[in-house]
């Protein structure tokens, strides 16, 4: 009998187990794929002689994440590789505003767009020096973040204080309204909100779009060296070395509870797996509580409060093998492994506004991976192993453009919005489509075939808007992995810190564990050694 079993062996379940194993638990991980990984993983589905990710593909938040420093995971093989340039957006006039590698060379490109749009960003990534790492921190470990918390906000008076804050709160719009005087800036922090479900006009969108750009300036957007799949190579390396077990095609069918007490799981082949200590699922919420435990085991209150769980939106993919590199207009965005693709910061907002009536958009946002760029070795010199992808309503009312997608996601409507997407990417670079060598499609119902975590492919496991974060993720409680069953933790995107790959809701999980059988120091101790 192992000490813990952890349901779902995507990034954070695999944190999760890697954690208890250092502190000398047994662990036994059960995946109900056929292979480990989650929204981590890729392949060469598209052409055998292109690398393409399924799902995530740059990760700025795992470079940034102390949890997963803290693994090492280099001593398993994995490496990191840099496009020349972090994020491009281009516009059709020819003008691009790039994130680039150094903060003196986006600075100086931002100059084209506003005159004092250097200083500004300057002074933007200035404020993030000094409090950066204390946000990382605070970010990454459980609510609420006492020590790193702390240290913000002695942080924030000596950088501004009340007005930072006021600065963070605001929409993603506003605040690039009242930094840059040209569309520059303001699109590089408005596309880095969108990578969420936030609009430009929502609060707290500036907040995480000058997070999400200050991480792009100081980490870039590295992917593994060979695909994303590499990443998880590594993780399961290191389990299966330290002893663990994996399990893949085992799909956990409910979690056996006695005495208000989670025992172990039942998968739904019959199997039981008894757990020692604890059981910490990688699942979603709705998942966990609705389908896994039950109603009889859980308080009415939070039933209730799963009726108004929301998802992200929905996310619709295209991955394409291209003969040759994109024929990109602004030929800035040339070097980016991520391009975002908009008429500006109102085709965002246009954008945002028919999701937000249920339309499936007309004109989409595109965010652009050229994998190639930032790992040669995802497919052969000269060609570009490329996807795309962008977001849709989870429940559709109608189209906004001409084909009447209707969220059935028949082969007719899979290709139709497959056409929209690449007849975007063609306004800004023409002749794209003459390029694609093969292509595959990743509707939402697929996505969420292949990870049942991704709801039609809602990737942070949940809306990142402000009343489904902190505290009141998943639901307005302690905004901690613990559940209304003892032994039993959350350990997934469902979870405080939320959506991107950096191990924390895993790390958070695997911490309350040991803490409940008073071994949580004995977690950092084996870390450090």
């Amino acid at each position: 009998m192992p000490d813990a079993v952890v349901i779902g062996a995507g990034p954070n379940g695999l944190v999760a187990a890697n954690l208890l194993m250092d502190a000398g638990w047994s662990v036994e991980v059960l995946e109900a794929q056929e292979e480990p990984g989650g929204a981590v993983r890729s392949d060469r589905g598209v052409h055998p002689d292109y690398v393409s990710d399924l799902f995530s593909a740059f990760y700025p938040l795992a470079a940034a994440s102390p949890v997963l420093a803290r693994l090492d995971l280099d001593a398993e093989g994995l490496r990191w590789s840099h496009a020349p340039k972090v994020l491009a957006h281009p516009l059709l006039d020819g003008r691009c505003a790039v994130l680039e590698r150094r903060v003196e060379d986006t600075s100086a490109g931002l100059e084209a767009f506003g005159p004092a749009d250097g200083d500004a960003w300057r002074d933007m990534y200035e404020v993030w020096s000094r409090l950066g790492p204390d946000v990382v921190r605070a970010l990454f470990t459980p609510f609420p973040p006492v020590r790193a918390g702390l240290r913000v906000a002695s942080r924030l008076r000596a950088t501004g204080g009340l007005r930072l804050a006021r600065n963070l709160a605001l929409p993603v719009r506003r605040l690039g309204e009242e930094e840059f005087a040209g569309e520059g800036g303001r699109l590089l922090l408005a596309g880095n909100a969108l990578h969420a479900d936030l609009a430009p006009e929502a609060a707290g969108s500036g907040g995480f779009g000058w997070l999400m750009s200050m991480l792009g300036q100081t980490y870039g957007f590295p992917v593994p060296v060979g695909g994303a799949g590499a990443l998880t190579a590594a993780l399961v390396r290191r389990l299966r070395r330290g002893g663990g077990t994996l399990r893949c095609g085992e799909r956990v069918a409910s979690v056996v509870v006695r005495g208000g007490r989670a025992v172990g799981v039942r998968t739904a082949g019959g199997e039981g797996v008894s757990a020692r200590r604890a059981v910490l699922a990688d699942t979603s919420a709705p998942a966990l509580y609705q389908d896994l435990v039950g109603e009889e085991y859980l308080p009415a209150r939070l039933l209730r409060d799963l009726e108004r769980f929301q998802w992200d939106f929905a996310t619709f993919k295209v991955d394409w093998a291209l003969t040759g590199p994109v024929p990109w207009t602004a030929r800035a965005a040339a070097g980016a492994g991520t391009v975002h693709l908009a008429d500006g910061v109102d085709g965002l907002t246009r954008f945002a506004s028919q999701l937000a009536m249920g339309q499936v958009p007309d004109e989409p946002f595109v965010l652009f991976g050229q994998m190639t760029t930032a790992d040669p070795s995802r497919s052969p010199a000269g060609t570009e192993s490329a996807w795309a992808y962008t977001h849709l309503p989870q429940r559709i009312a109608s189209d906004a453009g001409p084909d009447r997608i209707s969220g059935r996601w028949d082969s007719r409507e899979q290709e139709a919005m497959a056409d929209r997407v690449e007849a975007q990417v063609e306004r800004f670079a023409p002749g794209f489509r003459a390029l694609i060598g093969a292509r595959r499609i990743l509707a939402p119902s697929t996505l969420q075939a292949m990870d049942e975590n991704l709801r039609n492919g809602a990737i942070n496991n949940g809306t990142t808007a402000l009343h489904q974060q902190l505290l009141f993720r998943p639901t307005p409680g302690t905004g901690r992995p613990e559940t209304p069953v003892k032994g039993l933790y959350l350990a997934s995107a469902a979870a405080h810190p939320g959506g991107g790959v950096h191990g924390a809701p895993g790390a958070n999980a695997a911490r309350s564990a040991l803490r409940a059988h008073g071994l949580g120091g004995l977690l950092h101790r084996a870390q450090r050694g």
